[in-house]
């Protein structure tokens, strides 16, 4: 049975150990980092050992989102101007999103890559940590459901799922989820009309990302990851029924052991947990805390997975050279 766990690599190449632990412990998928990543020639052969040790054609996905966030960098893969000042340069902002993540794409299906964690739609705040604030697209509801739509819709053309991201909303905190809990104060009100609008918007995406953030009008104790409340209303109000993935359940954001934090998401209504940093003991105890994907998070999976197909037909040089006339950038 598969587990409802997307695991992380520990290097650049799979060894034969490495590769007996994934195919006994069967992630429904897997994520890489700037370790896994080294030229095109190594992630290609990377990507399909992978796949070939679990015998299936597994998801693997990336944090792609050009910026700082940019897993795959120079000189093999184009740098991508953080998305805030992207959106503010450009002559044409949407036909650039667009552009941008279709040139994404091109980059990911090329070495075997075909989930990017993008794109996002938590709205910039006066507050928002600087950690986050330049990877979003702005600071209105509506501008940023147009953002993250065309973004979604270039990856799918490049035969790339998106995942949205952090749902309910990420925007209004202050701090690192990396390193502390980030907790908002504000009534539900205000969330409904901000932070949760632009992912109700989008509730009709396959795949979606928690944010590891304590809204105290939801659930004052558990961040939204861990929260039955919370994912209760992700489900219910903001009607999102697409696969939900945890955010990296390493991050200092979470309390308790590694498996105690993937017990606690799978029972709060998570479809899978991601784990991100590659150790194997950690692995090995996420594995057995979260059990095998349930038929529900089974049937969103297949959804999901439903919509990879062959990228559409483009001239990606001159998908470059246009996004580098809108933006001001050399392509």
């Amino acid at each position: 049975m598969t587990a409802a766990a997307i695991l992380g690599p520990e290097g650049a190449r799979l060894g034969a150990d490495e590769a007996a632990f994934f195919r006994d412990a069967d992630p429904w998928g897997f994520i890489l980092f700037a370790r896994n990543v080294e030229t095109p020639d190594q992630l290609r052969r990377l990507t399909h050992d992978l796949r070939a040790a679990l015998g299936r054609d597994a998801p693997i996905l990336i944090d792609q989102e050009g910026g700082r966030v940019q897993r795959m960098r120079p000189p093999h893969w184009r740098a991508y101007l953080p998305a805030l000042d992207q959106m503010a340069r450009a002559s044409d902002p949407l036909r650039a999103q667009w552009l941008r993540h279709r040139l994404i794409a091109a980059e990911l299906h090329e070495v075997g890559i075909d989930v990017n964690c993008a794109p996002l739609a938590d709205l910039v705040e006066p507050q928002t940590h600087h950690i986050l604030r330049n990877r979003l697209y702005g600071d209105t509801v509506d501008g940023v459901v147009a953002a993250a739509r065309i973004a979604a819709e270039g990856l799918l053309a490049g035969g790339v799922l998106p995942v949205l991201k952090h749902i309910p909303g990420y925007g209004r905190a202050r701090v690192d989820s990396h390193k502390a809990l980030p907790r908002v104060a504000v009534g539900l009100d205000a969330l409904r009309a901000r932070d949760f609008a632009p992912f109700a918007a989008l509730s009709d995406m396959a795949m979606g990302m928690t944010a590891h953030i304590v809204f105290e009008a939801v659930d004052p104790e558990r961040p939204a990851t861990t929260s039955p409340a919370a994912m209760r209303m992700i489900r219910e109000e903001i009607g999102f029924d697409g696969l939900i993935m945890t955010d990296d359940l390493s991050m200092e954001a979470l309390s308790g052991g590694i498996g105690e934090r993937a017990r606690a998401s799978i029972a709060a209504g998570c479809d899978v947990v991601l784990h991100c940093n590659g150790e194997r003991a950690e692995m090995a105890d996420v594995i057995a805390a979260c059990g095998a994907m349930g038929a529900e998070a089974t049937r969103r999976a297949e959804v999901a997975l439903a919509q990879r197909r062959a990228p559409e037909l483009a001239d990606i040089e001159a998908l470059r050279d246009e996004l580098g006339a809108l933006t001001g950038e050399d392509a």
